[in-house]
């Protein structure tokens, strides 16, 4: 019996892998910690000083790290540069994420964008920084579009944003 492990590769990532978390550089860590916790309603779980900041949801010890560490006073990447296009924040069902909506309208912060993708409802966003942000909520499996040969058939169409505010 051979106690060494496998040394063959593994073909694909776990189907069970997540997302961890986004660490993000911003420029005024206060201002990103007002947006993210008021606008998002993520709670600080820890914070180092002046530099940095821990936030998460449902007492998670982090799904947003924001920091000053290279990044203090900075301005954003230019347009057309390579980076983070946007993270995505699911949420659990159609009256969660009509409930961010609300709040972001409440807060006065404008969408760049609403989509439905089939397999999604997404709103989309930009963070004081210039980050993307995209909350979103996904459809049940059974209801993802396929076409005639039963693949995946994601599209880009305009969200029913009235619709998604009336869900409860």
């Amino acid at each position: 019996m051979n106690d060494s492990p496998d040394p063959t590769p593994r073909p694909s990532i776990p189907p069970d892998t997540v997302v961890g978390h986004v660490h993000l550089k911003v420029s005024d860590l206060e201002r990103a910690v007002r947006f993210y916790t008021e606008a998002l309603g993520f709670e600080v779980t820890q914070r180092f000083g002046d530099s940095a900041a821990f936030l998460g949801a449902g007492g998670y010890h982090h799904h947003v790290g924001l920091n000053t560490w290279e990044s203090r006073g900075g301005a954003p990447p230019p347009r057309g540069s390579t980076g983070l296009y946007h993270v995505a924040f699911r949420y659990a069902g159609r009256r969660e994420l009509a409930d961010a909506l609300r709040r972001l309208l409440r807060l006065g912060i404008g969408l760049e964008g609403a989509s439905d993708h089939g397999v999604s409802e997404a709103l989309y966003l930009r963070d004081p920084d210039g980050n993307g942000i995209e909350l979103y909520r996904d459809r049940l499996r059974s209801e993802w579009p396929r076409d005639e040969a039963g693949q995946l058939h994601m599209y880009t169409r305009a969200l029913d944003v009235e619709a998604l505010l009336a869900a409860e």
